[in-house]
């Protein structure tokens, strides 16, 4: 496990939906329990890592009502319920996936000086339609699971991603769905994105596709006051005006133990979704649905795929985190946003606490 190298950390309870008694495929089977009371009352912080924004609300909610610290590294439960939680305590996304690696990225920046105006995400491939023999191929060579390995290659998951991003950093899209220019160089991109960000007089939350020998990981595009120009030239930053910091690897569960302490310490948080969210991710149909169709784990399906859209043009939007079980009670084209006329929700706690965002 992640903090077993740790002297100042212990993990103390993992809460499972599962049986705990019949998962000989887990390490350290006697922290398990499905008991939310005990997972609170032995713990100093929660760390919250589920994908599934419908079931991870219940410990999310205990762990805030009895005023202990949430760190996610959930990206799907920011963006869908992060809002409510934001308002009532601690809550922070982790440095180790992208969203918080950029957080992290954005605070050396500014202590440098820098005036960021992108902040971009790293794509090596996008296929909105992948086929099953494909998806399940790769999940078996990277050892993932299914879905996960549909929302990575469908584009979900850097949509969901760079929403949080945009919602947490201030920032804004600059359409549905976002740019995901293709570019020779990092620097070359962020600079496009740069000048749409600037012609639009707001930073921008976007990434870059297919960018040769691009690392695995998120870059920041800045500017910095005009005397300092020399100096970063010489740095080897450039002869600007735009400059790009890359942090070339992101580093998922082996980065949380650095949030978890600042957490414990009683700083800030380093990043969540905002109290006043401005970008939603929503479902748009991969094929045509049929009315009476139920919609299974929306965020990596074959049915449906998560496009970030601004909140304000979608009124009628419902966040693609809400959408597994949902009944169409009607037909949805191939490519149509499903929205709340077309759909019956099933009632859950997650949505109670959308409703109120």
């Amino acid at each position: 496990m992640a903090l077993d190298r740790t002297d100042d950390l212990e993990v103390v309870r993992v809460f499972t939906h599962s049986e705990p008694g019949r998962r000989t495929d887990y390490p350290r089977p006697t922290l398990l329990t499905n008991s939310v009371d005990d997972l609170v009352s032995e713990s100093d912080l929660v760390v919250v890592a589920s994908g599934d924004p419908l079931r991870a609300v219940e410990p999310v909610e205990a762990a805030i009502g009895a005023s202990l610290p949430v760190v996610t590294m959930d990206a799907e439960l920011q963006v869908t319920v992060g809002s409510h939680f934001a308002r009532k305590g601690y809550l922070s996304e982790a440095e180790g996936d992208q969203p918080g690696c950029l957080a992290a990225l954005r605070e050396e920046a500014l202590a440098m000086g820098f005036r960021p105006i992108v902040y971009g995400n790293l794509k090596g491939f996008l296929n909105h339609h992948p086929t099953l023999e494909d998806m399940r191929y790769w999940s078996g060579v990277q050892g993932i699971s299914l879905d996960k390995t549909v929302a990575f290659t469908d584009g979900t998951k850097v949509q969901i991603e760079q929403a949080l991003v945009a919602n947490g950093l201030g920032a804004a899209i600059a359409k549905d769905g976002l740019l995901g220019p293709t570019a020779l160089s990092v620097a070359a991109g962020g600079a496009e994105l740069a000048r749409t960000a600037e012609a639009l007089g707001t930073p921008l939350s976007d990434y870059l596709l297919g960018v040769p020998g691009a690392p695995a990981g998120v870059f920041l595009t800045a500017r910095h006051e005009d005397e300092a120009q020399p100096y970063l030239q010489y740095y080897k930053m450039g002869e600007g005006p735009y400059y790009t910091l890359l942090r070339n690897y992101h580093l998922c569960h082996l980065e949380v133990a650095k949030t978890v302490r600042r957490a414990l310490e009683g700083r800030p948080p380093l990043l969540n979704n905002g109290t006043a969210p401005t970008v939603q991710v929503v479902g748009v149909a991969k094929r045509d649905l049929a009315e009476g169709e139920i919609l299974r784990h929306p965020m990596g399906s074959f049915d449906v795929r998560g496009v970030a859209v601004k909140i304000a043009d979608h009124p009628d939007h419902v966040p693609i985190g809400l959408l597994d079980g949902a009944r169409l009670v009607r037909p949805v084209a191939a490519e149509a946003t499903i929205t709340r006329d077309d759909i019956e929700l099933p009632e859950s706690r997650a949505l109670e606490l959308w409703r109120g965002i």
